[in-house]
């Protein structure tokens, strides 16, 4: 006999073939608001570098991350992933809060501002990266993903890992270098 769950009982779902919508949207949208901080972070660690070595490697790559988050908005899209703009908005809060970390210096950015504001961009390209991998691995469940789209945003996210780290190295090489003399 077919008889409804009772109430408070688990339902089960129909198996899927495809990537659950739910959960999915989810994800997308938790990595929209990383992708939020991640931009608000390169473009100002950008800005704050403006003319030098280190702005003139970050300025392409803030550029890129600002491009990669619209490409993601546009697989949302794509999808038929709604956008929670809450979700963005507590992305771009929380970059703002971490400006306000306690560097050693009262009014004025440090050598270690740098360095802490680099390792938190590369945790995000970092991030970026395994959500584009995830995409990649559901495009033979979904049409709607080019792979050959994921691949390239695939590359440019291991050639901005390469570049944040570079400048990372060097930014704590000449933060926390000790002289003995």
């Amino acid at each position: 006999m077919n008889t409804p769950p009772r109430s408070g009982a688990p339902r089960r779902r129909p198996p899927s073939h495809g990537a659950d919508m739910r959960l999915l949207s989810i994800y997308l949208n938790d990595h929209l608001a990383g992708a939020t901080a991640g931009t608000q972070r390169a473009g100002h660690l950008a800005r704050v570098a403006r003319g030098s070595a280190l702005g003139r490697a970050l300025g392409p790559v803030a550029t890129e991350i600002a491009q990669d988050r619209m490409t993601l908005v546009g697989i949302m899209r794509d999808l038929g992933v709604p956008v929670h703009r809450h979700k963005v908005c507590a992305g771009w809060v929380a970059e703002k809060l971490a400006r306000l970390k306690g560097n050693g210096r009262l009014v004025q950015r440090s050598p270690l501002s740098t360095v802490l504001e680099l390792e938190a961009l590369r945790l995000g390209v970092e991030g970026k990266a395994a959500g584009w991998q995830t995409l990649r691995r559901l495009t033979g469940e979904n049409e709607r993903l080019d792979p050959a789209l994921l691949d390239r945003l695939l590359e440019r996210a291991r050639k901005q890992q390469d570049t944040v780290e570079e400048w990372r190295i060097r930014q704590v090489e000449a933060a926390l270098r000790t002289t003995a003399d």
